[in-house]
């Protein structure tokens, strides 16, 4: 198994805007008031200038258009509802906001296919909707693809059950913990996992101020050196910059680490000489995008795993 992927899926915005059903739990959102027509034009070249950037390096960017209707302001962050393995697998996930689930489309599998990708079988937990339980896919799950280990952050977004189903169905050990922010004087479940941790090949990016049980703590560090990273440990200010929310990929020949341009200026140099010990860093200017939508680099990209047919 390899960790990082040389060809990735992002979903081209058509009326990115801020989403009130999301920012019930997403505390890395800001409110807005600015025209609609005016944010998706920022968000569009936003993520043009990015999708550019991926491909200058030489890695396979498969851009899909969202379309108006439905309407799904949070298009632009496929990793929540579907998941690419290498054995052909995908994985397709139940979403908190009601008007996240129309995202699922049918016709961006018939795509992958149409590309020379091979899926030999679709576990659909959707269902699971139906009795208010979420596992948001990449956002909800980090992969450790080479040890075959899969974190997740307990949430409302984030079950404990279904993430465990998903690691019997696709071989994961799974590493559970409680992850929290300090929102105005409470601590509050992060919604994502994918915003306080990255695993690399040979490293890992995490906030471990975010976890307040000392056994948990000590259970993930341990973890994660034992299965041979560098921990890059961020703060919680850094976090809220989106410096935990990258992801490695690569173009065949060497790895890149993707990540905001809010994340990398937030980062010391100290921070930024470890990472590009490993890896090149690749830091678009996402800002609109990230502060309407309270998700960054990583949570644009559904990273391409499946076979060649």
């Amino acid at each position: 198994m390899k960790q990082s992927t040389n060809t990735i899926l992002m979903i081209e915005p058509v009326a990115f805007y801020y989403n009130a059903e999301t920012a019930q739990n997403n505390y890395f959102q800001t409110e807005t008031n600015e025209d609609k027509q005016k944010i998706q034009n920022q968000a569009l070249e936003e993520f043009n200038s990015m999708v550019n950037l991926i491909k200058s390096k030489g890695i396979n960017v498969i851009v899909v258009k969202d379309t108006l209707d439905p309407h799904t302001p949070d298009s632009i962050f496929p990793n929540n509802w579907i998941s690419m393995h290498q054995d052909g697998k995908v994985g397709l996930y139940p979403m908190y906001a009601k008007n996240r689930r129309t995202e699922r489309r049918e016709d961006v599998l018939d795509l992958l296919e149409e590309n020379g990708f091979e899926i030999s079988e679709v576990i659909d937990y959707s269902s699971a909707e139906a009795e208010d339980i979420f596992l948001e896919g990449t956002g909800s799950i980090i992969l450790d693809r080479e040890n075959q280990l899969a974190y997740a952050a307990i949430s409302p977004r984030t079950d404990e059950a279904l993430f465990i189903e998903f690691c019997e169905d696709f071989e994961y050990t799974p590493i559970i913990f409680t992850a929290n922010q300090t929102v105005g004087t409470a601590r509050m479940p992060i919604y994502h996992t994918n915003v306080m941790m990255c695993v690399a090949d040979r490293y890992a990016i995490i906030c471990m101020d975010t976890l307040d049980d000392k056994k948990e703590k000590k259970m993930l560090a341990e973890t994660l050196i034992h299965s041979g990273k560098e921990i890059i440990e961020i703060t919680e200010e850094q976090m809220h910059h989106f410096a935990g929310n990258m992801l490695q990929v690569n173009n065949g020949e060497k790895n890149f680490l993707v990540m905001s341009k809010s994340a990398l200026d937030s980062l010391s140099a100290e921070q930024i000489a470890k990472i590009e010990a490993y890896d090149e860093i690749i830091a678009p200017d996402i800002s609109t995008i990230e502060n309407l939508g309270g998700g960054s680099a990583r949570c644009m990209i559904a990273e391409v795993f499946l076979p060649k047919a």
